[in-house]
């Protein structure tokens, strides 16, 4: 099948950017069946803009919380907030700890 430059209207910003008969023959190799919607610039500051919100743009960024290591004493942020009695690790240990159940 032969392809041909196409011109699309960016969904995001309005300009007009070329879908190349490259491009197109790489989005038929992967398997894609939908041409792009948005021009390069604005794919890659929405990509940027999902790495910065934590992922994807569906979650903000996780809370940590301030804890001490209950194996090395290392100060250490976990994504939960540590109870009294309970034991916190940091990776480090965590992995050792883990390893160790197993």
């Amino acid at each position: 099948m032969s392809f041909e430059d196409k011109t699309i209207q960016c969904s995001d910003c309005g300009v007009n950017f070329t879908f190349s008969a490259q491009e197109q023959e790489f989005f038929q190799t992967k398997g894609y069946t939908n041409e792009p919607k948005r021009c390069l610039s604005c794919r890659q500051s929405r990509k940027t803009s999902r790495y910065q919100n934590g992922g994807y743009g569906y979650r903000s960024q996780r809370q940590m919380f301030p804890a001490v290591c209950a194996e090395c004493s290392k100060e250490t942020e976990v994504p939960f907030e540590p109870r009294e009695g309970r034991p916190v690790y940091c990776s480090e240990c965590y992995s050792k700890v883990k390893l160790s159940q197993q």
